[in-house]
């Protein structure tokens, strides 16, 4: 037996186990998880491609968008619309004589489309300089007034859709499309300096006795409004009328023209008529600014301004500027007056009236009937060329059980049972 003391080995056995070294703690390791998502071992169909599958594939395309692109390009066809450019009426158009100074219009500015194709719309115009015209704030501006004559030579359904069209104006311009203030829009009483730090830069104020005032509604684009303003059409010639009596196609300007959700971006503004200006190009629209008796306008209600502001993509664009959605514009010889305010010379572009129907596909617009025909005939035709290759000289197919994801995985040999995958095997292993 041993002399220790049996307390004394105890102890020692105590401090031995408590000394013992601790298990080293787990490294950190940026391996992705062992899932079939992390480790990219999800299922997937990769095709094959071969003749008996490629070749019906075009011919099926090609049978599918034929009648499609027909259908299309037929209904394009059934619209008719009336388009009058005016942009040089006020240079080139005679004066007008109490309605006796009527001349021809140019035929390049004059396009239509109507079912019978020996029909004559007869446009004609007149300009009267120096009118005093007052404008929708009740303000007397003086301006040109063109007056355009043309004969709808069939009747138009309803919905009969009146737009202005514009050319050469990019209102897809980055610093232009981004140039106005949501928070302002809606309603918000902005700042001069919270209208300074925002996108309407530069159109953002401007300084009155020495007060610093934001515009309303700031940027470029509420800026550049297009302010011409046009009459419904008025038919010179209603059958079974006097001599000289006229009948007025009604059409609604500002109402159901702009879309629903643009119209819940509006709120009426919260700012005081002399807390704000008008943009610059509304000045001789506010000759003393706002006012209480010329306020700021109702941007909620006034559905004209929602249209200019949802921006085009291209540079040549028309907007919806009234309509009639009960009545037809029956045959006839129709004027229509414009007050000729927006330029479009000084940057090269132009501007025109459109009368227009649509169908169930919309308006008219040839393109994408034209693109589906082009797109069956192109499959049809490589289908017919590729077919005739494969009958004439043929191309010997590989074996696609070879290919490496066909491959069923098995263990390389030493590898202690672990799975290879398909990429692996070696024809020699």
């Amino acid at each position: 037996m041993s002399d220790t003391p049996r307390g004394v080995g105890h102890t020692d056995s105590i401090d031995s186990h408590d000394s013992a070294p601790s298990k080293p703690d787990k490294k950190k390791s940026r391996r992705p998880a062992n899932t079939a998502f992390r480790q990219q071992r999800l299922k997937a169909w990769q095709p094959i491609l071969t003749p008996k599958t490629v070749l019906p594939l075009f011919f099926v395309i090609g049978i599918i968008f034929a009648p499609i692109g027909g259908l299309l390009l037929y209904a394009s066809t059934q619209v008719k619309e009336i388009r009058l450019d005016y942009s040089r009426c006020s240079l080139d158009a005679p004066n007008f004589d109490n309605g006796n100074g009527f001349g021809s219009m140019p035929s390049k500015d004059v396009d239509f489309t109507f079912k019978s194709s020996n029909t004559s719309v007869d446009p004609q115009w007149a300009v009267q300089s120096g009118v005093n015209i007052t404008v929708n704030t009740g303000v007397h501006i003086k301006g040109n007034r063109c007056h355009l004559r043309f004969t709808i030579p069939e009747n138009l359904n309803p919905p009969v859709l009146f737009y202005y069209q514009l050319t050469n104006f990019y209102q897809n311009h980055r610093r232009y499309a981004d140039s106005f203030d949501v928070t302002q829009l809606s309603g918000t009483a902005r700042s001069y300096g919270d209208i300074h730090d925002s996108k309407c830069t530069p159109l953002y104020g401007d300084t009155v006795d020495g007060v610093k005032k934001p515009y309303y509604p700031c940027g470029l684009i509420a800026n550049s409004m297009f302010n011409d303003t046009f009459t419904s059409p008025e038919l010179l010639n209603p059958p079974g009328a006097k001599e000289n009596h006229t009948e007025t196609y009604f059409m609604e300007n500002n109402t159901n023209i702009a879309w629903s959700s643009d119209k819940d971006l509006y709120n009426p503004t919260k700012y005081k008529p002399s807390d704000v200006l008008p943009p610059p190009n509304w000045r001789e629209r506010y000759p003393n600014n706002y006012t209480e008796e010329n306020p700021p306008p109702n941007l909620k209600t006034w559905e004209a301004f929602q249209v200019w502001m949802r921006t085009a993509g291209l540079p040549t664009f028309s907007k919806l500027y009234q309509r009639n959605d009960t009545q037809a514009m029956t045959t006839g010889r129709y004027e229509i007056i414009i007050d000729d305010f927006f330029p479009t010379t000084e940057y090269r572009g132009t501007k025109s009236i459109l009368i227009t129907t649509r169908t169930v596909v919309g308006g008219k617009n040839n393109f994408l009937g034209i693109a589906y025909i082009v797109v069956a005939g192109l499959c049809v035709v490589l289908g017919v060329i590729f077919l005739a290759s494969h009958l004439i000289k043929p191309r010997k197919l590989g074996d696609h059980t070879y290919l490496s994801w066909n491959n069923v995985p098995t263990a390389k040999p030493g590898a202690g049972g672990a799975m290879a995958s398909g990429r692996e095997i070696r024809p020699d292993a």
